[in-house]
């Protein structure tokens, strides 16, 4: 389906449901669409969005898609979720794959549980001889430093785009350490939006900006958040510029 999220171009769900694992997960906008999908009778949103459903029969649909884009996956849920069989995972990561090959896709899987990953990884390496797949980005989200380590898990994945969502923005935050070592090639920075949304310090985006830049790591803000307007697009802005950097792939 395609997206209004500034740096993907689709969305891709053969998961939906989710629930929460940390702070940045209260306000998830998961729980605010999932009533209208159900009342639109959308299949995987019959009952409760803390219900994980697998659903096969959107595997296949990357291979369907002829024009290069990037696709953001399980936007409503998360790959890694502990309800979700490291075989599902492995039937996704084969499309991936495929896809990435035949039409140039570029997948980007965002992760709370980049523990789960790792295991997966180790368990399933075997089928995939040529190493992680080149079209397959991998993120984890880290809403404030408390959440920081998870850069740390991530690090054990040999993906060639490593990356952090640090959305919603709910602290201050010092990545020095990862982007030092070369953990990451992007970081995604937003302020939380909808019902209850915490405010974001734009000082807190400014310091991670900073940071990005001094350590040559491609730097994207994507919103600074509010309750009735997200405040994206044109108004996400830094000292008056737009950061909306995507990492290069060697």
């Amino acid at each position: 389906m395609p997206s209004s999220i500034e740096w993907t171009d689709e969305t891709w769900n053969p998961v939906t449901g989710c629930t929460r694992v940390s702070p940045g997960c209260d306000h998830c906008y998961m729980y605010a669409l999932y009533p209208r999908l159900k009342g639109m009778n959308v299949r995987g949103y019959e009952t409760g969005p803390e219900d994980v459903r697998l659903l096969p029969e959107r595997l296949q649909a990357p291979l369907t898609w002829k024009k290069p884009r990037r696709v953001f996956v399980n936007s409503m849920s998360d790959v890694f979720h502990p309800s979700v069989p490291f075989d599902f995972v492995l039937e996704m990561f084969l499309v991936m794959r495929e896809a990435a090959s035949r039409h140039g896709h570029i997948f980007q899987v965002l992760t709370k549980r980049p523990g789960r990953a790792v295991a997966w990884w180790q368990e399933h390496e075997r089928h995939f001889p040529d190493g992680w797949p080149t079209g397959i980005w991998m993120g984890t989200s880290v809403e404030s430093q408390k959440y920081a380590p998870r850069l740390t898990v991530l690090h054990r994945l040999p993906a060639p785009i490593r990356f952090v969502s640090a959305e919603p923005l709910l602290g201050r935050l010092d990545l020095t350490q990862w982007l030092e070592k070369g953990v990451l090639q992007w970081v995604i920075v937003g302020g939380e939006s909808g019902a209850g949304a915490r405010a974001m310090d734009l000082e807190w985006a400014r310091a991670l900006r900073d940071q990005s830049v001094n350590s040559g790591v491609a730097f994207f803000l994507k919103q600074l958040g509010g309750v009735r307007n997200k405040r994206g697009g044109e108004a996400a802005t830094i000292d008056s510029e737009h950061w909306r950097q995507m990492p290069i792939m060697e």
